[in-house]
Order: structure tokens, then sequence, then C-alpha cells
């Protein structure tokens, strides 16, 4: 990925979280807070960006996960809400689960 001192300057061009006014699309986001690789920290910080900027996002935080969703009710959890979320935002049906 890149060391933060030595390549800050191309951390900082890649990272989401200093383009978010590029991002226009409705955003899920699904977080374990036990997450190895992506902190929950850097989650919350693109999502107040997001909200800062007015745009549509939502954030559902698992506190019993990692990276991945692992156990049956978190993912079915995390399935219903896409579900809704892409009916909502793309049009089409959803069963009321």
């Amino acid at each position: 990925m890149g060391h933060p001192e030595r390549d800050a300057d191309l951390l900082r061009e890649v990272s989401p979280l200093f383009h978010a006014e590029r991002i226009r699309a409705p955003l899920l986001i699904g977080q374990g807070a036990n997450d190895p690789r992506v902190r929950r920290q850097e989650s919350l910080q693109i999502v107040e960006a997001l909200r800062r900027l007015g745009r549509e996002v939502e954030y559902v935080e698992y506190p019993d996960e990692g990276h991945g969703f692992f156990r049956p009710e978190n993912r079915l959890d995390f399935y219903r809400r896409a579900e809704k979320f892409l009916a909502r935002y793309l049009g089409g049906r959803t069963d009321q689960v």
C-alpha cells in the first residue's frame, strides 16, 4: 500500500477520503467493528465527509465482526439492507422480510 510518511502524496492521491466530492452515487457501507484491515475510524471518516457534502450514505456496523461478515445473522441482515438500498436507489421491488 505505501509508507505513511514516504508515500504521503501517493496515499492522499488514491484515498477516497480526499476525493469525496467526486462521489455522486448513494453509498452503503457495512463495517465490522473489529476489522483489522479497514479500521472503523477510516469508514467513519468517509461517512462524515459524505454527509457534510449532503451525499446519501448509509452506514451499518456489526460489533461482533471483523473483515467480512461471517455470522449468518449479520450476513442476512446486511443482505436485507443491501436489497432495500438497491431497490430505493435503482428501483425495482424488494421482499419485505
